[in-house]
């Protein structure tokens, strides 16, 4: 196999995104595979080495990234939980796909892997500090402190959807209640209005007026946990990816007023809440640039 060449897959509770790109992140190959359902691990690693090798047939790429919904264990070989995964406890799926593939494979929170994808090639490059959050079946999300991926001192940072915004809130697959994800998932939007979300952001855009007062209500919801994700790490920029950031016109006026409510003007000095550039394209690119850096052939800027 040649070293100039990496695969990063971004997989997700309904699809599974993949990519090969070369060593300088251009885009070489891409595709999209449902994820199985029930998306248990055996199936997901089937399906995983099935889709690697219909994307590389040749071998092309010695490396592979996966992002996963979920913390990893600090060595980034051990899926630790994936909660909205069912059976995903302990998984040691890069051994797994090494064993198949006869590749070398790294692991990674989706949302760590969208916030290096951004940083790289995306709406972060220029950013030390910025805060990602990765808004769809779940909320995720991942961390530049200092220009460098925060994930705390056992690999298990961060994981910002859990953070609590309403103490008796609804049962989180986490054991907590109240996160933020339960305000600004999937299933949350649909909580407000049970409409699909493409349909409802079709609509806003149509004029729609209900429509445009659930994305606001959507948008006040999100500030707030925002709110707090600021006051702890002071961010320049948070970033907003995932499959209900395409509504991000409908919703950010309300996310942004939301949070400069909440926040002092000291800790949102300068302070920008946009969407991601790279769209659900960053984590599988983030999930690549992790494997070129954990696993040799990183080439420089």
């Amino acid at each position: 196999m040649s070293s100039d060449q990496v695969i990063g897959i971004d997989l997700g509770g309904t699809a599974i995104k993949l990519a090969r790109f070369t060593a300088a992140g251009e885009l070489l190959a891409e595709m999209e595979v449902p994820t199985p359902q029930p998306a248990v691990p055996g199936a997901v690693t089937i399906a995983l080495c099935e889709a690697i090798e219909q994307l590389d047939p040749r071998g092309s790429a010695d490396r592979v990234g996966v992002g996963l919904p979920g913390p990893m264990d600090a060595a980034a070989r051990v899926a630790r939980v994936c909660i909205n995964l069912p059976g995903w406890e302990e998984v040691p799926l890069a051994e797994w796909l090494e064993v198949r593939l006869q590749r070398r494979v790294t692991l990674a929170n989706d949302g760590n892997c969208a916030v290096v994808g951004e940083a790289w090639r995306g709406a972060a490059q220029g950013f030390s500090d910025v805060v990602l959050l990765t808004l769809g079946t779940g909320v995720g999300g991942g961390v530049l402190l200092g220009g460098r991926l925060f994930t705390g001192h056992n690999g298990a940072a961060a994981e910002p959807g859990l953070i609590g915004v309403v103490p008796d809130g609804p049962t989180c697959n986490s054991g907590n209640r109240g996160s933020l994800e339960q305000f600004a998932s999937i299933a949350a939007l649909q909580r407000l209005c049970d409409r699909d979300p493409r349909e409802l952001s079709a609509a806003a855009s149509a004029g729609d007026v209900e429509a445009r007062a659930v994305w606001e209500s959507y948008g006040t919801q999100l500030g707030v946990g925002i709110a707090s994700l600021v006051y702890v790490f002071t961010p320049q920029l948070v970033l907003l990816g995932g499959g209900l950031a395409g509504a991000a016109s409908h919703f950010l006026p309300a996310t942004r007023s939301e949070v400069e409510k909440r926040v002092q003007p000291v800790s949102r000095e300068g302070l920008r809440i946009e969407a991601c550039e790279l769209g659900n394209g960053a984590g599988r690119l983030g999930a690549a640039r992790l494997a070129l850096q954990r696993l040799g052939g990183m080439m420089t800027e």
